[in-house]
């Protein structure tokens, strides 16, 4: 049901140049240093009461204490409707009192990161890359972070030793050839501690790509500077992915941003969250799509929002996603479609989910559906047996226990067992005469022998 105050202006891009009257006498030298907008930004209801329509639950949600750090750069705030509480920019930077309802299912750390941190600031999960964080603070805050539970506090930011420790880890972890740099964001950091991280990253002989995850281009364009730019070119391969969540973010300035990085030989990849009342709707995402792709901007993930304290008011269903999936595939060129995964609680990673395509299969047909509904057969080849080249053993990656299913693909293992599947099915009994033997349930010719 629409919100009775919702308005399509707030939902429209902006013109270059956008001010609150707030800021409207501000030289442009100062508007346009990121550090000065870093500098003023506006956390209080005070400042924000000059520039928006507060509401009573906004007021509320301001006034909490033990939520997510408040900080909005006046560039962003900017970008605000100061009448619309629907306005999806208002939405995403604005605390209000939904924060502090609890939910089924919540979590401080819901994909369980430090669970899987070998030291700290460093997540492990995934076999050949890592995730390293190497700050704690923002440009601004998003109300729904995954990392609400460090993010924006400076007590909880990582020290030198600490930097050291995760770049020992991976000196001496040689399946890691991708570092994702994200945290907070790295694009906030003094540019020399910035640069010293990626110089010593670039040391690694094993490490081949490194990745910067930020939102400083949509929150302050203005520090995407030509001489960033020039100190990032430096240490290719790098990819950048921009998280942008409303086609409202894309305004003249953030395009420039973007042009002065792919300029530099940066390859971009945008990651978008599905939220509540923010891009839930099919129309907001296919045109947030399209805008990425118009800057250069390859869609990467839209991510189920994660069950993490303080975002159960911004979270869809899955059949919703799925729902937006369905309008983006076959109706806008397949580089605008990105992957819609669900990072699953506990650690369990992304996983895709989507409108399912494939209507039948048969050992020399498959049955499937476009997305018009038009419904055909793929006619398989019944000679194929399957590749039969030679490739170099070096090229086989054995990073112990993580193959999964595709490990079963090649016969190293029958099944995948849930922790504890052997003891329940003892049923309290123990070792005896016929069950001693192990190499009665070893399949021939898969596994260890």
């Amino acid at each position: 049901m629409q919100h009775a105050e919702a308005s399509v202006r707030s939902q429209l891009q902006l013109p270059r140049n956008t001010r609150a009257p707030r800021w409207r006498d501000v030289p442009d030298d100062e508007w346009n240093d990121w550090r000065w907008q870093l500098k003023n930004r506006l956390n209080s209801i005070g400042e924000l009461s000059e520039i928006i329509r507060l509401t009573p639950d906004e007021e509320e949600g301001i006034r909490a204490s033990g939520r997510l750090r408040l900080d909005i750069t006046p560039y962003f705030a900017s970008l605000i409707d100061p009448d619309d509480p629907t306005c999806p920019i208002r939405r995403q930077v604005l605390p209000t009192a939904q924060e502090l309802v609890p939910f089924d299912a919540e979590m401080a750390d819901s994909l369980a990161e430090d669970r899987h941190s070998p030291v700290p600031g460093l997540v492990h999960r995934y076999p050949d890359r890592v995730l390293m964080l190497i700050t704690t603070q923002c440009a601004s805050y998003c109300r729904y972070c995954t990392r609400s539970r460090i993010v924006g506090d400076p007590h909880a930011n990582f020290s030198p030793a600490e930097f050291e420790a995760q770049l020992d880890y991976l000196r001496r972890t040689p399946q890691v050839r991708d570092v994702l740099l994200s945290g907070g964001d790295p694009l906030v950091l003094n540019p020399k501690v910035l640069e010293s991280v990626l110089r010593e990253l670039r040391k690694i002989e094993h490490i081949e790509v490194i990745r910067i995850g930020s939102r400083v281009p949509i929150f302050a364009p203005q520090r995407i500077t030509q001489e960033l730019c020039d100190m990032l070119s430096q240490y290719h391969p790098l990819w950048l992915n921009v998280h942008v969540n409303h086609p409202r973010e894309l305004t003249p300035e953030v395009s420039d941003a973007l042009d002065r990085m792919t300029r530099a030989g940066i390859p971009l990849g945008a990651q978008t969250v599905l939220l509540r009342g923010i891009n839930d709707h099919p129309v907001v995402m296919q045109k947030l799509m399209r805008e990425l792709v118009r800057n250069r901007v390859r869609p990467y993930y839209i991510y189920q929002c994660d069950e993490v304290h303080g975002a159960g008011h911004f979270r869809t269903t899955v059949a919703q996603g799925i729902e937006i999936m369905e309008s983006l595939r076959g109706h806008m060129s397949g580089y605008a479609v990105p992957t819609y995964v669900v990072d699953l609680p506990g650690g369990g990673g992304k996983v895709p989910v989507g409108p399912n395509y494939i209507v039948s299969q048969s050992r020399s047909r498959v049955v499937l559906r476009n997305f018009e509904g038009y419904i055909g057969t793929y006619t398989e080849p019944l000679d194929y047996a399957g590749p039969d080249m030679a490739v170099p053993p070096e090229w086989v990656r054995t990073e112990p226990g993580q193959r999964g299913v595709s490990g079963l693909l090649a016969g190293e293992a029958l099944a995948i067992e849930p922790k504890e599947f052997e003891d329940s099915h003892l049923r309290g009994g123990g070792t005896h005469r016929l069950n001693q033997d192990p190499r009665k349930w070893q399949p021939r010719g898969i596994g260890a022998d």
